[in-house]
């Protein structure tokens, strides 16, 4: 249960452990802490910005909860049909504490499943994707950190300093030389690998941040999950060449091709969309019990003076406030005015 790992061009040992507590005799694993807590910000980051996406809270919660449950059912079912080996029983298959949940088959099924639900709920299902896929990059971002602690999801030898090294992905790559050596892949499992796990958490988490930005210069709805499908479909195309035990379809890295096919077209199509819809106002769908001319998304604009500050009503016999006391021989020059100046006019 417990790892020794070693960084040796940072010069750093640590030991972990795959659990973060037990209750009884059974124990609660750092992989599923760390998902949770993954998908608990990716939570507060949806409610917090439901409002400026057109989205009431308490329906997208419905949508989230089910969405959720058949997405991971997708990501667990992507793996296993991919998997380089066979499962010897059910249970195995069914079975989440050991880890083996694919990415993309969880987002395609939280898109599939998601747009079920938008449906069936009534909640705009393109901002709704919008929202759930910048939330989903924070949760990926935190989620990766589960690999660290299950020593998985790293890649080929590395001499760069944070090249990473312990008994698991020792015996792992030791198990796995022929399969890999068909893959035309060598790798000794003596040496220190890439920690590919953390170069997925630090692009997720600047892309989120990115999003999170990109909120108020939206053109239309749908522009985020494009958006996403192009910065996470670079990254996984690039880092899924340098891992070990990617999902195989013949000689074909599942992941990779799948990542590159949907960044390309993404970014086309953002492309075209985007060109479309220069100069058009961004249209936020209304909340339940919202007209449709209510924008939820635009700032209220500061309201006119005698708005905020109302004058005082002057009745037509009162003097003006701002009269001056009236100085000695001062009624003599008004009976008498002069004439006006034209800048007087």
């Amino acid at each position: 249960m417990e790892n020794h790992v070693v960084f040796p061009g940072l010069g750093l040992e640590l030991d972990i452990s795959r659990v973060a507590f037990s209750i009884g005799d059974f124990n609660v694993y750092w992989y599923g802490v760390i998902i949770a807590v993954g998908f608990c910000l990716a939570l507060v980051f949806a409610f917090a910005n439901a409002k400026r996406f057109g989205i009431d809270s308490d329906r997208m919660v419905d949508v989230i909860i089910g969405t959720t449950i058949c997405a991971v059912i997708c990501a667990r079912a992507y793996y296993v049909v991919f998997a380089p080996f066979e499962y010897q029983s059910l249970w195995d298959m069914v079975n989440l504490r050991d880890g083996g949940l694919a990415i993309y088959g969880g987002v395609l099924g939280a898109v599939l499943f998601g747009i079920l639900f938008c449906k069936w709920r009534k909640v705009p299902v393109l901002p709704m994707l919008d929202l759930a896929l910048a939330g989903f990059l924070l949760g990926q971002g935190i989620g990766r950190w589960g690999n660290f602690f299950n020593q998985e999801a790293f890649g080929s030898n590395t001499t760069l300093p944070w090249g990473m090294y312990s008994q698991s992905t020792h015996d792992y790559l030791a198990s796995v030389q022929d399969t890999l050596a068909a893959q035309g892949i060598v790798v000794d499992p003596t040496m220190p690998v890439h920690p590919t796990f953390l170069y997925e958490s630090i692009w997720c988490l600047l892309g989120f941040a990115l999003l999170a930005l990109y909120i108020p210069h939206r053109r239309f709805n749908g522009e985020m999950s494009l958006l996403y499908a192009v910065w996470y479909g670079a990254e996984r195309a690039v880092v899924e060449g340098l891992r070990t035990d990617s999902l195989m379809w013949g000689p074909v890295r599942v992941s990779q091709l799948l990542a590159a096919v949907s960044a390309v077209a993404a970014l086309v199509v953002w492309a075209v969309l985007r060109r479309k819809y220069k100069g058009i106002p961004l249209q936020v769908p209304a909340l339940p019990g919202q007209s449709e001319g209510e924008q939820p998304e635009k700032t209220p604009q500061p309201q006119t003076a005698p708005q905020f500050f109302a004058q005082p009503e002057v009745s037509p016999e009162a003097e003006p406030e701002n009269l001056q006391p009236e100085q000695p021989g001062q009624a003599e020059h008004a009976e008498q005015p002069e004439s006006q100046t034209p800048a007087d006019q």
